[in-house]
């Protein structure tokens, strides 16, 4: 495993943590998004399920650095135990080169997965469907930071090690902006997902531009955290 990234991540996690004004929210949101149970982390920390549900719901002090620290290690050294998915896909994104509040995940999958299920995981619903019935990744990205930070060249980059991929671009109000942005790249995604948003929102010309461009086009308005979490529970 490479230290690098798991330092790296446990430096993320903390500030946020310390920077949060709702600190043990942050912490259950780290928990719950490496799938670790309270009884579990608390097994790891010697303590019992209860003292992790009160820093968690703030009926503790908020924790101290130490506190964090600890808890931090926990959560990592229980993904190592389980094989460092969490860890590898941080290091995934280091490596692609954006920062992480530009592009949220990353990731190939050992094998096609149909769009479908895709949907199903995260809850959208299907405006269009293109040429392609499955893909072999995904990436989520932060839709206004890529559109007002990345240069084309970038863009293409999101792509990872393959164009049959979900792009999932989160925060979108109405989706002129990504589609637009598609309509400038080539080759095109096989799928891309508009999150923030249901059917009666988006852009009357936005499915319009994904049957010209034969992509897949689905919506999802539900929470971030939900999607990242229904993406990462593919294989």
């Amino acid at each position: 495993m490479a230290r690098g990234a798991r330092d790296e991540l446990a430096e993320k996690i903390a500030g946020e943590v310390a920077l949060s004004d709702d600190p043990g929210a942050t912490l259950r949101k780290w928990r719950t998004d490496f799938d670790v149970a309270q009884t579990e982390l608390a097994g790891r920390l010697d303590v019992s399920p209860s003292v992790v549900s009160d820093y968690e719901s703030g009926r503790r002090d908020n924790p101290g650095i130490g506190v964090v620290r600890r808890l931090v290690a926990a959560l990592l050294d229980i993904d190592e135990d389980r094989g460092g998915d969490h860890i590898r896909q941080y290091a995934r994104v280091l490596s692609s080169g954006f920062d992480s509040d530009v592009v949220h995940d990353l990731r190939e999958y050992p094998a096609t997965v149909g769009v479908d299920r895709v949907y199903d995981a995260i809850d959208a619903e299907e405006l269009h469907r293109g040429g392609a019935d499955t893909v072999a990744g995904h990436t989520v990205i932060n839709s206004m930071a890529a559109i007002t930070r990345l240069s084309s060249d970038q863009f293409h980059q999101l792509y990872g090690q393959s164009t049959n991929r979900a792009l999932v671009f989160t925060g979108v109000t109405r989706g002129e902006s990504p589609l637009v942005a598609m309509r400038v790249l080539s080759p095109t995604p096989s799928a891309v997902v508009l999150h923030g948003l249901d059917s009666d929102d988006i852009w009357e010309h936005a499915p319009d531009l994904a049957r010209i461009d034969d992509v897949s086009l689905a919506v999802t308005d539900a929470d971030l955290e939900t999607v990242l979490g229904g993406l990462r529970g593919l294989p």
